[in-house]
């Protein structure tokens, strides 16, 4: 009886433990009015929020309403047209004073200090870029969702980084190695370029991708928010598509554990704290 109860009360612990390790979110704020917020990227400063805005219009087109804002980290807009002319723009990612923004078929540079834009490179045969994440070296590698390729941007040329995939998008550097989504699954892809499936089984809008630890959250376009634990188990944390609010290339802060997410035709930024 003794070794009975002993037995059910260790399973108890682990059980209580395991949920425990499970987060839940709680919203904090949301923005006024932003057209079409797909990114949000912490600054380097880790007091602004970059957000692009694909705005009025196809998504698709380059029609020249897209832009940048910034918003502060109490949800505050500061300026929604810090940068102006874009076209569609999506990804974002920060080095050295330089912000480098997927804008469908172009890597445009952005010198931060300046506000202004000081390169717009053209891809050849690209489908439509979309992530954007740079490593140590400041390489900066793009995800090619149409054309199911990721790019990489080094020494001022584009080159073809990883062929033959179906439909990447969230991009996340760490090392020297890159974990990508494509298509519903998370992979890692190691310095010799072998990659590691490390979850599957998500919506096939896979999306935006942050480290929580030795953990992941994944964003699937569509409308839900996935936390993924280190052994490739799936959860959901958020689920928006009843009320048809999509949950685009969010951020995290895993010091505050805040997570900035853009809703896209809800025209919303908003904050959850991961708990």
């Amino acid at each position: 009886m003794i070794k009975t109860l002993y037995s059910l009360t260790c399973l108890f612990l682990l059980s209580s433990s395991y949920l425990l390790a499970q987060p839940t979110l709680k919203k904090l704020w949301q923005t006024d009015h932003l057209d079409v917020p797909e990114s949000v990227l912490i600054g380097q400063d880790q007091r602004t929020l970059y957000v692009s805005l694909i705005g009025p219009g196809d998504h698709t087109i380059a029609d020249g309403n897209g832009a940048i804002a910034q918003i502060d980290r109490q949800g505050k807009i500061i300026n929604k047209d810090w940068i102006t002319g874009l076209n569609a723009p999506k990804g974002l990612g920060e080095y050295e004073d330089k912000l480098y923004v997927a804008d469908l078929k172009e890597l445009v540079i952005i010198d931060i200090p300046n506000k202004k834009i000081i390169e717009k490179i053209t891809v050849p045969e690209v489908g439509m870029l979309n992530d954007v994440t740079v490593d140590p070296a400041g390489d900066v590698l793009i995800s090619d969702s149409k054309g199911g390729k990721i790019y990489r941007y080094k020494q001022g040329k584009v080159e073809v980084f990883l062929p033959n995939l179906v439909n990447p998008n969230g991009l996340l550097a760490v090392g020297n190695g890159l974990y990508f989504l494509d298509s519903g699954s998370l992979f890692y892809l190691d310095k010799n370029k072998i990659a590691t499936k490390i979850a599957t089984g998500m919506e096939k809008s896979t999306d935006g991708l942050q480290k929580d630890g030795d953990n992941f959250l994944v964003s699937a376009w569509i409308g839900v928010l996935y936390y993924i634990n280190k052994d490739g188990k799936v959860t959901t944390l958020l689920d928006s598509r009843a009320e048809k609010m999509n949950t685009a290339d969010f951020s995290f802060d895993p010091e505050s554990r805040l997570l900035y997410l853009p809703t896209f035709f809800k025209n919303q930024v908003i904050a959850y704290q991961v708990q």
